[in-house]
């Protein structure tokens, strides 16, 4: 993205953002020509001084969605929807402008494809492939979910305030709840690498790209087994969207399979207010080091 040019004026002119539904007001998408869209990343859906990774995610798929619609010319045809992301984290983007640039992969009245890539400064920042459809509406003839109340119980913690959780933006930008038997963390305590929790956007009923975005809320797993409390870049995330979210908490769980070295894998299933799978998102990340130590 130009410096100082037309295209950042008119990003940031056109997307400026309230407290009235945060994250619907952060995803807003600015068409530039030419399967570009330019967007704003502001300092709510953030952690420190870099934009929130499930936020990313968001603008990848609603860039690429927005192409694919471009590209409808029957009537009958109806909007596409997110069914995959798989998103290469190449560098953290700061909070500001940012410039998406498409290019469709594939037509299909099944699925399609567009390829997205998030630029800043002219320098680029993340890639991603999205597959979209339609998401299915039928009841599943067979799942295997984690058993999550549907609802944050009283003893759920607030992260609002505490930053060894989430950020201080985060915590004002939806609302979120974790599991206190499993963020041992917070207490100095080491556990398995499990963690759970609740959220919802403010404002609104959760939609399929909140869903997204759920599949990066909670903080990293590998908290619970030692080391640093500090930032856990993801590299690569991959994440499917199952189905439409009913209103009320999306319920939360990740966990890691394997910690080894500097490295951590992630799954985290995301379920609605009625049990349904939701979203699935699995990333492979860069752990804190141990304190004391230097990467």
């Amino acid at each position: 993205m130009r410096r100082g040019g037309d295209v950042i004026s008119a990003t940031s002119e056109v997307l400026r953002q309230d407290s009235t539904r945060p994250f619907r007001e952060a995803i807003g998408l600015v068409p530039l020509g030419d399967g570009r869209y330019g967007a704003e990343l502001g300092s709510l859906w953030a952690v420190g001084d870099k934009a929130h990774g499930g936020l990313l995610l968001v603008l990848l798929a609603r860039a690429a969605l927005a192409r694919l619609d471009s590209e409808v010319t029957d009537n009958r045809a109806m909007p596409h929807e997110p069914l995959v992301i798989g998103a290469e984290f190449l560098r953290a983007p700061d909070r500001g402008p940012v410039e998406l640039r498409t290019e469709v992969l594939k037509w299909g009245r099944t699925a399609s494809v567009a390829a997205v890539r998030l630029l800043q400064n002219d320098q680029l920042m993340l890639t991603a492939s999205v597959t979209a459809g339609r998401l299915p509406d039928e009841a599943p003839r067979w799942a295997d979910l984690p058993e999550l109340p549907a609802e944050p119980p009283a003893d759920a913690v607030d992260p609002a305030g505490r930053r060894e959780i989430a950020s201080n933006g985060l915590a004002l930008a939806c609302d979120v709840r974790f599991d206190p038997e499993t963020i041992g963390f917070v207490r100095g305590e080491q556990g398995p690498p499990v963690i759970r929790g609740w959220t919802r956007p403010l404002g609104e009923d959760p939609d399929v790209l909140f869903a997204l975005l759920a599949g990066d809320i909670l903080p990293p797993s590998v908290f619970n087994v030692g080391g640093s409390l500090g930032w856990a870049p993801t590299v690569q995330l991959t994440a499917l969207l199952r189905g439409h979210p009913a209103p009320g908490w999306l319920r939360c769980e990740s966990r890691s399979v394997m910690v080894a070295g500097s490295w951590f894998d992630e799954d985290v299933t995301v379920l609605d207010s009625t049990g349904r799978l939701i979203c699935q998102a699995r990333q492979i990340a860069l752990a804190p080091l141990p304190r004391g130590s230097s990467r």
